[in-house]
Formats: C-alpha cells, structure tokens, sequence
C-alpha cells in the first residue's frame, strides 16, 4: 500500500492541472468537472497499465482528452431535445394491430381447405417454387396454381380485404401520422 501513495498524490496532484485543462476544452465548468472526474476513474481502474517514472500529469491529460474527443463524437449522433419537442413530433406504428392481424391471419387460414392452406404456406410462407409445391403435394403445377388463387381469394374475403390501401396502416394511423410531420 504504501508503494502506491506516490502514484496516488501524483494522481491528487494533478487534479488542479486537470480542472484548468479541462475547463479550457469545455467552456463549461460543470462539464469540466465531470471530465476530471471520468478522466480520474479511468485513471484509477487502469493504474496497473501507468509505467512507473512517466508523468501522471501527462498520462491523465492524455485520458481526459481522450474522454473528451469521445463525448463529442458521441454527441454529434444526439439531438437536444431538452423539452421534448422533437421526441413529441416522433410516430410509431402502434404494435397491437400486427398482433390482431396476425390473429385474424391465423383463423382465416384455419378456415380454407387442408388442400389450399397447404399449397399457400408452401409458396407463400416457405417460398417453395409452385414445381417444388407440386411435386411436394404429389400434383400438378395447374392445381397448385389454382389452389393458391382460391386461398388467396377466401382469405381476402375471410379478412374483408377489399383494396391495396387495407394492407399495411389503416386510413386512422395514416391520418394521425400525417398530421405529426412538420
């Protein structure tokens, strides 16, 4: 213990140096301090990498900059947003309505045939070739075909789909979304 007080007072004495250092980088004296602060802690969890007889000044300095390099990079990918403006303007599709679709997906598809639902989770959710889905149900490429086109017509009818705009987000979600751009 006692062959580390050195490296400590060296470390304590510093500290001053450090202050003014980082104040000079920052402009901003609370934010000065915390830099000391990391740049010390850092400092300390990594004491066993100082080489004895170097300058501790010079090594603290060398983590504070570091420090201070890095928070700036890090603060160029943030926004400041202190009152939550920009976050409040920010739209999310709400998640439960994948839930319910995929539920009304789920009972639909257990209302077809044995024959269709087979032949579309084949091609539609394997992504098997109609030849592959063909040989796999031991028939034809027309009869695949045709079982696909019946499923996918029933399912249509069986979740009230009636045009390429109630796919995705509803006329509600899109409205509330629109209305949130600037």
């Amino acid at each position: 213990m006692a062959s580390e007080d050195p490296v400590r007072q060296a470390m304590l004495a510093a500290i001053p140096h450090l202050r003014a250092f980082a104040i000079s980088l920052t402009g901003n004296v609370t934010y000065a301090d915390d830099l000391v602060q990391a740049a010390l802690l850092r400092g300390l969890e990594n004491l066993d990498k100082f080489q004895p007889g170097t300058s501790m000044q010079a090594w603290l300095f060398t983590i504070l900059r570091n420090q201070f390099y890095t928070d700036m990079r890090r603060s160029r990918r943030e926004v400041d947003d202190p009152e939550g403006a920009l976050a409040g303007k920010l739209a999310v599709m709400p998640e439960q309505g994948a839930r319910l679709d995929f539920s009304d997906m789920q009972v639909a598809l257990a209302k077809l045939s044995v024959e269709q639902r087979e032949a579309l989770l084949l091609v539609g959710a394997e992504g098997v070739s109609y030849e592959e889905a063909a040989q796999i149900c031991g028939t034809n490429l027309g009869t695949i075909k045709s079982r696909i086109n019946r499923a996918r017509t029933r399912l249509a009818e069986l979740l009230a789909l009636d045009a390429q705009e109630d796919l995705g987000p509803d006329r509600l979600v899109k409205a509330a979304l629109f209305m949130q751009t600037p």
